[in-house]
């Protein structure tokens, strides 16, 4: 839910540095960004309404080679403390780049209640029917749950949502 309010423009420009320090510190996504460059290149993926070209390959490339499960598991270990998040968060660029996409996004498509679906494997939720659950990381759904299966069977959430943003396009 960090919407980085007030320092925007600062990460902005901080994103060379960080793009380089990421790739340093952290292979797996030194690895895929080069692949989601290409992969946006060749399908021709928009840009608009997002502004930058950067923010439509992060979209791409959180999907892609489990990049989504290293990058949430850091995101909740990250969470922890500052000197957590500052020392050891090496997805600063694309925690920030996904947070901008998908408000723009959100902002774009306007407030749509939509009804959607995750799974998840190796944990199970106790939750109630009308229970509010934060996931507490960026949390891909499916609008069919038999492909929301395919990410995880443990536990399946049907989820009324409207802060959600439809990402099909990139």
């Amino acid at each position: 839910d960090d919407q980085y309010r007030g320092c925007s423009p600062a990460m902005t420009e901080a994103l060379p540095a960080l793009n380089s320090s990421d790739f340093q510190k952290n292979p797996l996504f030194a690895r895929v960004w080069p692949k989601a460059v290409a992969a946006w290149q060749s399908k021709g993926s928009p840009v608009s309404p997002l502004s930058s070209s950067a923010q439509a390959i992060a979209l791409m490339a959180y999907t892609m080679d489990d990049l989504y499960k290293e990058f949430n598991n850091a995101v909740r270990v990250a969470g922890h403390s500052p000197q957590e998040y500052r020392d050891n968060f090496h997805f600063k660029m694309l925690h920030f780049l996904l947070a901008q996409a998908l408000g723009t996004l959100r902002d774009t498509q306007g407030p749509q209640r939509r009804r959607v679906h995750r799974g998840v494997c190796g944990v199970q939720f106790k939750a109630q029917r009308g229970d509010i659950v934060r996931f507490g990381q960026f949390a891909s759904t499916s609008l069919s749950k038999e492909r929301a299966k395919c990410f995880g069977t443990d536990t399946v959430f049907e989820v009324y949502t409207s802060h959600g943003a439809d990402i099909q396009e990139f």
